[in-house]
């Protein structure tokens, strides 16, 4: 019976051993995003040692490097920190822009050209686990064009040195003709965005038809000719009439003269009594011979303000032979004008 009983212990004991023990060993530590484990072992016994080392990508900046298994069945504490490692400031991109947020590991970096520059190299670059880049950045070379194409009968003259017969992107010049051609369209010319020149010029003997005459007016030339172009022909008024506009007009590119002047009519006064303000002189309107201001000129007639029994002066100017007189300007009659003239809105007290 004893014997028996020994069996039927002795399974039990070491049951019970074997589950003390699974119970207080260590399964494998669950750390930080960044914090790797070596090997692939899951479970440790007390007492047992396990080396912690960084991600690929990051660097150890604080804490110990080894945790313990404990009796516990526990791993002892470890403040091991690891930090991305950082790739330098990249180089400056000269015509172009760089776009990124940081500068650590996996961070990239996108690089575009200015208008008018090709982009040579990558157009991205992204910081590796040894933290350098992956590519260097790239260049942006201006857009090249051929030399501009020159007019029959032209030239053109670069504002820069051109050597070869290569020029590139923000390359500029001025077309010229050959006298007695004239230039037709722009003269400026420039090495585009995309490569090409803008658009050329021609050159080409430009005259005029022989001018007209302006009314009232006459010219310093009338041959019955045709004129070339940049030719001027003067013009001047006849009389009293005033010139308005240019003294000349000129032979033009597209082969019609320049807009001509008018002759201008001068005006006359149109009241038969009263005074008024010419030139800063008060003057009779009988007085006033010849009746004619010239065109622009500035005349001042009288009105009266009833109420605080003064007079007033208001302004009008010749336009063109049309001189208007203000609605308040009353004319006098025949025996005001000659016996009561101090009365008159000119002769009062002025407001």
């Amino acid at each position: 019976m004893g014997r028996t009983l020994v069996l039927l212990l002795s399974p039990l004991v070491l049951f019970t051993t074997v589950t003390s023990q699974q119970h207080n060993v260590c399964v494998r530590p669950e750390l930080g995003k960044d914090v790797e484990v070596a090997g692939l072992q899951r479970y440790y016994s007390p007492g047992a040692e396990v080396a912690l080392s960084c991600r690929q990508g990051f660097t150890p900046v604080s804490g110990p490097r080894k945790i313990v298994c404990g009796a516990s069945g526990e791993w002892t504490r470890t403040k091991l920190l690891c930090v991305a490692k950082r790739c330098p400031s990249p180089e400056p991109l000269f015509n172009g822009e760089m776009y990124y947020e940081d500068t650590v590991y996996q961070s990239t970096i996108n690089f575009t050209c200015d208008k008018g520059f090709i982009l040579e190299g990558s157009s991205s670059a992204s910081c590796q686990a040894n933290g350098t880049w992956s590519t260097p950045v790239p260049e942006c070379t201006p857009v090249s064009c051929g030399l501009a194409p020159i007019p029959e009968f032209g030239l053109i003259a670069y504002d820069t040195r051109v050597r070869g017969n290569t020029t590139h992107y923000g390359v500029s010049g001025t077309y010229w003709c050959n006298p007695p051609y004239v230039l037709v369209g722009e003269s400026q010319a420039a090495c585009t965005a995309d490569g090409t020149w803008t658009e050329t010029p021609a050159c080409r003997v430009v005259t005029c038809p022989p001018p007209q005459n302006i009314a009232h007016g006459y010219m310093s030339s009338s041959d019955p000719r045709r004129y070339d172009y940049q030719e001027t022909v003067k013009y001047g008024c006849l009389g009293d009439h005033v010139l308005d506009g240019a003294l000349q007009t000129v032979c033009q590119q597209d082969g019609t003269w320049s807009e001509k002047p008018s002759c201008m009519a001068p005006c006359q006064v149109g009241i038969q009594r009263g005074r008024i303000l010419y030139k800063g002189v008060k003057i009779w309107i009988g007085d006033f011979k010849p009746n004619k201001i010239l065109h622009k000129e500035i005349i001042s007639l009288y009105c009266k303000n009833t109420a605080r029994n003064c007079g007033y002066a208001i302004s009008t100017q010749c336009v063109n032979g049309r001189l208007i007189v203000p609605q308040c300007f009353e004319q006098p009659s025949a025996t005001d004008y000659r016996l009561y003239w101090k009365s008159l809105p000119s002769e009062i007290k002025q407001c």
